[in-house]
């Protein structure tokens, strides 16, 4: 009984501590502040959340490539066997529908993979289009005037990056939501 109660208390400080952290460095005097935008994207649940939907989607994408590539391949091989039993000009009907087919497919599936990167930065751009009142709250509150992005920045002070702050922020308003609250009517 003890040890539960133990680590609880435990588990409670280290929550009070790491939030006493996180208002330290947004109580500090800095009118810059830094973040890391990568790390903002992928650590927050909306980052994971859309990491984890966009792997499903290529490993999806992948097994469908590799599924037509094998029924090509069996094409292929019925096609070759083919050859030798055909008219030349008959045989190269066959094997110019065959080509343009493979071309078609190919130019398809590429279609598909862009449109799976065309969505992972649409939906970066939808969080940060979430993210960027909560960062100007975190600005607010910090007296800051300027928020750069840390790969700008050659040095500075440990308590201007804001990352963590601002990803225990973000999780608490958006969570792992797809739209921002302006735009899903609530």
């Amino acid at each position: 009984m003890w040890r539960v109660i133990i680590l609880s208390c435990a588990v409670a400080l280290g929550a009070a501590a790491q939030a006493n952290a996180q208002s330290a460095q947004l109580n500090s005097s800095n009118q810059v502040l830094i973040i890391d935008s990568e790390q903002l994207f992928n650590q927050s649940q909306f980052g994971r959340r859309v990491a984890r939907d966009l792997e499903i989607e290529g490993r999806v994408l992948a097994e469908e490539n590799r599924r037509i590539e094998a029924e090509l391949a069996e094409e292929e091989q019925e096609l070759t066997q083919k050859r030798a039993v055909m008219e030349a000009p008959a045989f190269r009907d066959l094997a110019d529908a065959f080509d343009q087919k493979v071309q078609e497919t190919r130019k398809q599936q590429l279609d598909k993979t862009k449109a799976l990167n065309t969505k992972i930065d649409t939906q970066r751009l939808t969080f940060l289009n979430a993210a960027a009142p909560i960062l100007q709250d975190l600005m607010r509150e910090s007296g800051a005037t300027v928020l750069l992005e840390r790969r700008s920045v050659v040095l500075s002070a440990a308590n201007a990056d804001i990352t963590t702050a601002a990803i225990a922020r973000i999780d608490s308003v958006l969570g792992a939501q797809t739209q921002s609250p302006e735009t899903s009517g609530e």
